[in-house]
């Protein structure tokens, strides 16, 4: 994720917040062709309360993730 310019992302990868931030910044406004790290699914269910995404992504996701 090199598109992240205000924070470290070395040092958010270390705290659980800093994760989820990292998580909610690539479900909101996207992952990059040029990002070699996708989207782990694990990730997404273990946060999945806590997530501050848009609402239409949310639901998608729900569909998608688990089909509801």
């Amino acid at each position: 994720m090199a598109h992240v310019w205000d924070y470290d992302i070395k040092e958010l990868k270390k705290s659980e917040y800093g994760r989820r931030l990292l998580l909610e910044r690539q479900i909101n406004y996207g992952v990059y062709p040029s990002d070699k790290e996708k989207i782990k699914l694990s990730e997404v269910k273990k946060y999945w309360n806590k997530l501050n995404i848009d609402p239409n992504r949310r639901r998608l996701l729900k569909l998608l993730i688990w089909n509801k």
